[in-house]
């Protein structure tokens, strides 16, 4: 697989989230089948692994710590703080709390860097912006974690272009992540030609649409019962089978070019410019190996307006996130 640059790094074209091993679409797998899955994906040339804080509440860099320290030099790291569990009730069940004051941000790196069994963690982000702190404080005390060797290099989660060339200003950012596939276009209104411009990777996350461009999630009624997509707006049934509709004629382009929906999907994005890096997140080693045959995947320009006609922002029904999600990114001028 060929490379791509992010900050100081080289890492591969197509990362791999590691967030489905442990959280978010109903119950975790198996640690034996997180091994495979991760250990199957350095073996195929993947050298960027994705993980954060708030995944499993800290069981997600546990499991990446554990079965990948002995190949650390092999691969790029990069995980997250701001957001992640706490026992606000005292009741010892963790709720989801945003936190970018100074001192949780370090207190969060510490307990990272034991999770993960590491000196050094490559990619730091802000994985959201809490906005009763300002964002050149809570990037600042980042920027003081890479002085004393704790992180290599900075990374922000979810923000607009205007908060990025803030964060930017007060230490260099190396990657800016957020959602962006073929029905998640929000990132072209400002932060992909931001990211551009100030030399910054964009990261892509849910680049197969959270399971929708695959084409094998018809019914969301089979979602687990702590699945996130239940709270998404464009996953409520009447949303979701109107999406259907467009997926069709998306999916016939994928079988004319001799691929699957999904490799479609994440080498669209890999054509929209060499600074972005898609990182699809799997349980299955069939999909694993599946997604990574994108990067053979070539498209053509009058494919990619093919695409752009068929499934959009403007051809999309329901919004990505519900109204308390959607209050806690930063989507001005996104």
């Amino acid at each position: 697989m060929h490379n791509r640059k992010l900050g100081p790094f080289q890492v591969s074209a197509i990362g791999l989230g590691c967030m489905n091993l442990s959280h978010a679409y109903g119950a975790p797998v198996s640690a034996e089948q997180g091994e495979r899955v991760l250990l199957s994906a350095l073996d195929a040339g993947v050298t960027l692994f994705d993980t954060a804080t708030l995944y499993g509440f800290g069981a997600n860099e546990t499991l990446v710590g554990r079965v990948m320290k002995p190949y650390r030099q092999k691969f790029t790291l990069a995980s997250k703080c701001g957001m992640q569990g706490v026992d606000v009730n005292g009741d010892g069940k963790l709720v989801r709390v945003i936190d970018g004051r100074p001192a949780t941000l370090r207190k969060t790196c510490e307990d990272s860097l034991r999770r993960l069994q590491t000196d050094v963690i490559d990619l730091y982000y802000l994985h959201r912006w809490d906005k009763t702190v300002p964002i050149e404080e809570s990037v600042g005390a980042l920027g003081e974690l890479v002085r004393k060797g704790y992180i290599r290099s900075i990374g922000l989660s979810e923000v607009s272009a205007s908060t990025l060339r803030r964060a930017h200003a007060e230490h260099p950012v190396a990657a800016l992540q957020t959602e962006y596939s073929l029905w998640t276009r929000n990132p072209e209104i400002a932060v992909l030609d931001a990211c551009k411009e100030l030399g910054i990777a964009f990261v892509a996350f849910s680049p197969v649409g959270r399971g929708f461009l695959c084409g094998t999630l018809q019914d969301v009624s089979t979602l687990h019962a702590t699945d996130i997509r239940r709270s998404m707006p464009r996953f409520a049934p009447d949303n979701y089978t109107a999406n259907l509709q467009q997926l069709t004629a998306v999916s016939q382009v994928a079988k004319d070019m001799g691929c699957t929906p999904a490799q479609l999907a994440i080498a669209w994005l890999l054509h929209r410019g060499d600074h972005i890096i898609p990182i699809p997140g799997t349980t299955s080693l069939s999909h694993l190996a599946e997604d990574l045959e994108a990067a053979n995947v070539s498209i053509d320009a009058a494919t990619i307006a093919k695409l752009d006609r068929l499934i959009s922002q403007h051809t999309v029904v329901g919004s990505r996130y519900n109204a308390q999600s959607n209050s806690e990114v930063d989507t001005e001028n996104f």
